[in-house]
């Protein structure tokens, strides 16, 4: 069964009006993209004090300017007056004390590394405390 004339005017007024429409849509998309494509800059076309804007530092710590000190058995520790007692250790020592208390290693996993006892290494650190 053909469709009248009436229902084809009617089919086809609204296909051109659905072309229209999707005329328009990827016009406007396109005209779009290229205001975008305008405005966009790349990394390698920007001047050094252009790049230098897109960063920021973290400030965490920045007001952090007073020095922790710990006080033990009277004394004030502070992390230079700690840094410059371990620097004085003997070598062997100072690495057994290095790797127990910031590397977080046991005297057993020291001790494999030495090729020494847990015990040696047990001694080292424990020796180092009552000085």
């Amino acid at each position: 069964m053909e469709p009248n004339s009436r229902e084809f005017y009617k089919q086809c007024a609204f296909q051109k009006f659905c072309n229209t429409v999707l005329h328009n849509e990827a016009c406007d998309t396109h005209r779009e993209l290229r205001r975008h494509k305008a405005k966009e800059v790349t990394f390698s076309d920007m001047t050094l004090d252009e790049a230098r804007q897109l960063h920021t530092f973290d400030e965490y710590f920045k007001r952090e300017t007073v020095e922790t000190v710990f006080e033990k058995a009277g004394k004030k520790i502070t992390p230079k007056l700690l840094l410059e007692a371990i620097r004085t250790l003997p070598e062997e020592k100072r690495k057994t004390v290095l790797l127990y208390y910031f590397e977080g290693m046991n005297d057993t996993e020291i001790a494999e590394l030495f090729n020494t006892s847990r015990s040696t290494i047990q001694y080292r650190r424990t020796s180092l405390l009552r000085n």
